[in-house]
């Protein structure tokens, strides 16, 4: 613990004017006894950081207290190796949403810093877990064009790559098209696929190390530490590595598209079926109709938009054209999609006679050897029909290689396993409804619940074969960073560079599993006896495993149980006669902390009352907090948290999900106890619902000034 503590007070950005410094410097010096107490202008500034490293280097700190502005900014500036820091926000969160000189906005600044003190108390800096036998090698799983992008990129970025290919070749559905959709300007023609050219790069790379016509049999371990077993011909070849890439890949979907003629005309044929006939040079036709989302963007078959099919068929209209001059086209679509660069490709196709009709699908019938289309013609009213039509080629979408080896595994009752993981949640990675890895669609597009796992490609999400290029890139970086935060003992997103880590203190284990079963990331397994394995290199710092242990054996050096229910205990609730409530905040840090801060930087006052606590995720709520501040005197706590749901943006994934399923046995026992629930609310945000914050928080105010007091204050 912290045993020699400095705290500085800055006086700039309007605190000096707004609060009575002086004051707050006491509370530091008369209550919590810190000994060295400095105040300066602008501490921000190269002279008010020179003041507090010759302080720390006098006196020998092993904390400091910053009170000044939000620990969101100036991070560079405020980092002194070595001692513990804690931020006491007083700009954004106490005089920028608060009346300045007011004496409520002084009690609430002289609580911030209690907070801060009696946190900084308990606190010790983290020291890193370092694993043993650290790798930086990148294993990518899939040998398509997303696989090869990446380990291309990894390897030219000098990193070791050990890439696996189930099939006897790398390529992919490379290997199976005539041409690609164009990846670079003009993006006005069909391009080469060039699977030879780009092989031949990979073997040319000493980085890159190859196993075709092999899968994985099983990957234990963490990032940095993953121990990867892998099946070639029956030969076990085993390799360490520290970052995995999954580039698997999709598979079309030609499941319920009978109402379009599939399987009743052997002329309705799919994209793949057209570009086999056109790598055999066999197109023979001179009427060809295009149907564009066959069985997509439907909700009784594939719900979603599968985001290629669109520019795949414009390249399939220009090879038509191509191969076969005088063949009349049609492409009957609900919306052309064909965003970026791609509306170039659009007009090209345009340009080559290729006729376009938004019009939904009647009928696809035969008549005299050949197909009839009927279709009610969107823009123009009445019906289109085209006739005598040599073949329909059906837009179908891609359904992710995961989802297609969970329906195998459904059919024939055995798992098709991709990564065959040895973690106790489930042998491969958690997905979202339609078989796509979750991962956090806004702030972190390649992340899984697998920590140190990436996926790009058509196996992260539907998309063309540009955006898979760029997406393996992508991927490839998240993996190298992976690697080297790893090495240095430090947390990837979204807490990244985080040095602390889940402590067990295992002689109080009850062997309750909720640590093991909840932690969102799978970062912990479990012994023969039900003791928690944890895997340090894994874990995402959220605090989740904290939260759900009933009885608070997890914590870390800079965040605990205990020492939130201080911080709690530290601020000052008046007297009942004062008629002054207080509010306890458990904000969390990812999204509710920025919207308070945004809040005040565009200087939206909301009630002096709350007191604010940040945690790391409403995930890591511990129910005692709430007695805690119910026994002290709060009048009531509002939870901050993100929002969850199918399109959830909780950046530790089910956070606040657990967050509310813990409070709803909260609400159950102050029911019992004759208090109003409603004393305790969650409120799910996200950082741009910071202009209705503070009706949020004063709306919650006037509920409880008609709750009365709470009548459990001082027991």
């Amino acid at each position: 613990m912290a045993k020699k503590l400095g705290f500085f007070m800055c006086t700039g950005c309007g605190i000096g004017e707004a609060l009575d410094t002086a004051a707050l410097t006491k509370v530091a010096a008369k209550e919590y006894k810190v000994p060295a107490c400095k105040e300066h202008g602008y501490l921000c500034s190269a002279e008010g950081v020179d003041l507090i490293k010759a302080e720390i280097e006098a006196q020998a700190m092993d904390g400091v207290i910053i009170a000044a502005c939000s620990n969101r900014i100036n991070g560079d500036v405020f980092n002194f190796p070595g001692v513990y820091l804690e931020r006491v926000n007083l700009r954004e969160q106490v005089i920028w949403s608060h009346e300045a000189d007011d004496e409520d906005t002084q009690m609430l600044a002289e609580d911030q810093i209690r907070m801060g003190c009696e946190k900084t108390k308990a606190s010790e800096v983290p020291a890193p877990y370092i694993g043993e036998n650290l790798s930086k090698t990148v294993l990518v799983v899939g040998g398509g064009l997303a696989g090869m992008t990446a380990a291309l990129e990894a390897g030219k970025a000098g990193y070791s790559v050990v890439l696996v290919e189930k099939e006897a070749a790398l390529g992919g559905w490379l290997n199976k098209v005539y041409k690609t959709t164009p990846m670079a300007a003009p993006f006005t023609a069909p391009e080469d696929p060039n699977v030879a050219g780009r092989v031949a790069e990979i073997e040319g790379n000493s980085n890159i190390k190859v196993y075709t016509g092999a899968v994985i049999d099983k990957i234990a371990g963490g990032p940095g530490m993953f121990d990867a077993e892998i099946n070639q011909g029956g030969n076990i070849a085993a390799e360490r590595v520290g970052a995995i890439v999954l580039a698997t890949g999709a598979k079309p979907n030609v499941e319920n598209l009978d109402y379009l003629g599939y399987g009743k005309y052997p002329n309705v044929i799919t994209q793949a079926d057209f570009e086999e006939m056109a790598k055999s040079g066999n197109i023979d036709a001179q009427k060809v109709v295009f149907i564009q989302c066959a069985g997509s963007r439907d909700a009784e078959r594939l719900p979603y938009c599968s985001a290629a099919c669109c520019v795949e068929t414009l390249k399939q209209t220009l090879i038509l054209k191509e191969l076969a001059p005088e063949a009349m086209t049609y492409v009957f679509y609900k919306d052309v999609r064909s965003s970026g660069q791609y509306e170039h490709f659009y007009k090209a196709a345009q340009e080559s006679g290729a006729v376009f009709i938004k019009g939904e699908i009647k009928e696809v019938s035969e008549a005299d050897g050949k197909l009839v289309v009927e279709a009610e013609d969107m823009l123009l009213g009445g019906d289109a029909m085209v006739d005598e039509v040599d073949y329909i080629v059906l837009a179908n979408g891609m359904i992710p290689s995961t989802k297609a080896a969970e329906d195998a595994a459904a059919d024939q009752e055995i798992a098709e396993n991709i990564l065959n993981l040895q973690y106790r949640q489930g042998p491969e990675l958690p997905n979202l409804k339609y078989g796509f890895p979750d991962s956090h669609f806004i702030c972190f597009p390649y992340e899984t619940r697998r920590t140190g796992i990436y996926a790009c490609g058509s196996v992260r999400a539907p998309m063309d074969m540009a955006k898979a290029v760029s997406d393996a890139a992508g991927a490839a970086l998240k993996a190298i960073q992976c690697v080297e935060v790893t090495a240095g003992g430090a947390a990837v997103h979204p807490r990244s560079g985080d040095l602390s880590y889940p402590e067990f203190a295992l002689q109080r284990c009850t062997q309750c599993k909720r640590c093991t079963e909840e932690c969102p990331f799978g970062a912990i397994n479990e012994d023969e006896k039900g003791n928690p394995l944890p895997n340090p290199t894994r874990c995402r710092r959220c605090g989740t495993c904290m939260g759900a242990c009933p009885e608070r054996i997890i914590s870390f050096k800079n965040y605990s149980v205990g020492m939130i229910g201080n911080m709690v205990k530290a601020v000052e609730v008046p007297e009942e006669d004062e008629e002054k409530p207080r509010i306890l905040i458990l904000a969390c840090e990812n999204d509710a902390m920025p919207a308070l801060d945004m809040a005040g930087i565009n200087r939206l006052k909301y009630n002096s009352w709350v007191r604010i606590i940040p945690v790391r995720c409403l995930g890591s709520l511990n129910l005692v907090w709430i007695a805690d501040s119910m026994s002290k005197g709060f009048d009531g706590v509002m939870l901050l948290g993100c929002k969850h749901g199918d399109d959830y943006q909780c950046h530790f994934m089910k956070g606040s999900e657990l967050a509310e399923i813990r409070l709803s046995k909260v609400s159950e026992t102050l029911d019992r106890l004759g208090l109003e629930s409603d004393r305790v609310r969650m409120v799910q945000i996200n950082i741009m619902d910071y202009a209705e914050l503070p009706k949020i928080i004063d709306k919650f105010a006037e509920d409880l000034d008609v709750f009365g007091p709470n009548p459990m204050k001082g027991f």
